[in-house]
């Protein structure tokens, strides 16, 4: 069955190959159900150099891309986002698509640097201020279908069919559960820990002094490990830990950018868009009563519902300059997860007149939940105060289709794996009545997710 599907799908993209008249092509094919983070494994045995992993909070859409037809990557600081939808739109003109009976179409996934003006380290050298691509292939699981997309150049192609014919080979041979396993913790270090609490301190007299209402300070954790660290396996530890989060990967030159995030930047779905509100948070209980309680006392404390509002108060603004109406709660919700709970409130809007999902993302980052409020004097805060160059964390992460519908996520309880070791973020929200202690408790446990992922268990 397997050898008989490889050569009717190369078959038909030899065929399509030889009759299109543009320079790229995309076939679309629906496919028997397979798990998806077996379907990433498979890109390191196929020689797949780029990977990339997206599933949202209800696991109802899940995106693995492999292999890279087209990257579009720049490392403007002004025009970045309206630049890569500039050039998804051209690309998107010189490319042929066929359905072949289904709903699918090409998307392209990536992400954006936090500050592009805050000078990068050697850590990032592989993630630009910009950058997404367009895999080579597509697994698609939405609405309980399964659906390969195959995007390449017209002409010759015979290295990129025979690899995708190892692929489906390998695909549909017995699927195994991962075998690998993460390998043991040699070192924990946490970077620079008292020039950040020395910075929180600094950031709270500063907001005393009514410079700024809040900003956001976020710290780093290093890891090294016996082994190299497998991305795959931590997926699936992601996967089955964090449930309700949106689970991520980008994988390129050897290097994975990896995490579980509660927090939805935008969602633009035809002309309705969604976004979350997302502050205030505090560890879960060690029973149900001490749950109970502290999620009692987040929601009726004060520095976390001002906190809170912020954030509520500049994502309604923008969902409202691109939105006929706004729905939104007029008090947060809590939400729950394994490690941690925060106060939560979605937020609707209805009649978009945005042209695309980018056009909202570019307006929205970064929300005061990553960066603060005045928005552009917290960012200077946190580019001359924080100890840390973020990179992609706590930046927007996601996809875009052809009609510029997508969603992106905030790039927080993340890590970057390269190789033996690896780097995890956490931040926090710092505001006037802040206590620089129980700041820094808040974003260990928040390394919580991310460690737990890589194996390893610390006393909060």
């Amino acid at each position: 069955m397997a050898i008989l599907y490889q050569h009717k799908i190369q078959e038909q993209l030899h065929f399509i190959g030889k009759k299109a008249n543009r320079p790229f092509i995309s076939w679309s094919e629906e496919i028997d159900h397979v798990d998806p983070v077996y379907f990433f494994s498979l890109g390191q045995a196929c020689s797949f150099r780029h990977r990339f992993y997206w599933s949202d909070r209800t696991n109802e859409t899940v995106y693995v891309g492999l292999g890279c037809t087209y990257i579009i990557e720049t490392e403007e600081k002004e025009q970045r986002f309206r630049t890569v939808e500039t050039e998804w739109k051209r690309w998107m003109e010189q490319t042929a698509s066929y359905s072949n009976g289904t709903d699918a179409v090409p998307i392209i996934f990536g992400g954006f640097s936090f500050d592009p003006f805050k000078p990068r380290t050697e850590k990032w050298r592989a993630f630009p201020h910009a950058k997404m691509i367009v895999p080579t292939v597509l697994l698609s699981l939405k609405n309980g279908k399964a659906t390969l997309t195959v995007t390449m150049c017209s002409g010759q192609n015979e290295e990129i069919i025979k690899k995708i014919g190892m692929l489906i080979r390998l695909l549909y041979q017995e699927q195994k559960q991962q075998t690998s396993s993460l390998p043991p913790l040699i070192t924990y270090k946490e970077v620079q820990k008292e020039e950040w609490i020395d910075a929180v301190k600094k950031t709270i007299e500063n907001i005393r002094k009514g410079k700024f209402d809040k900003v956001v300070l976020a710290r780093e954790a290093r890891l090294s490990f016996a082994d190299a660290i497998d991305p795959s396996v931590v997926l699936q530890q992601l996967r089955e830990q964090q449930p309700f989060s949106y689970i991520f990967a980008f994988e390129q030159e050897g290097q994975c950018f990896i995490g579980a995030s509660p927090e939805q930047l935008v969602k633009k779905e035809k002309d309705t868009c969604y976004s979350i509100c997302l502050a205030g948070s505090i560890r879960r209980g060690k029973t149900l009563q001490e749950d109970e309680q502290l999620g009692k006392w987040l929601m009726n404390d004060e520095k976390n519902l001002r906190e809170h509002q912020f954030v509520v108060q500049m994502i309604k603004e923008a969902i409202e300059a691109v939105c006929k109406r706004v729905q939104i709660p007029s008090s947060p919700q809590l939400l729950k997860l394994q490690h941690i709970q925060h106060l939560y409130t979605p937020v609707i809007g209805e009649k978009c007149r945005a042209a695309s999902v980018l056009s909202i993302v570019e307006q929205m980052h970064p929300t005061p939940a990553l960066g603060g409020t005045p928005r552009e004097k917290a960012i200077k805060e946190i580019r001359e105060a924080e100890p840390l160059d973020r990179g992609w964390y706590a930046a927007p992460i996601g996809w875009m289709d052809a009609e510029g519908n997508g969603e992106f996520a905030v790039a927080i309880r993340s890590g970057l794996l390269q190789g033996k070791e690896a780097s995890i973020f956490a931040g926090c929200g710092v505001v006037g009545d802040s206590d620089p202690m129980s700041e820094y408790e808040e974003t260990k446990v928040k390394f919580t997710p991310m460690l737990s992922a890589l194996g390893v268990e610390r006393d909060e």
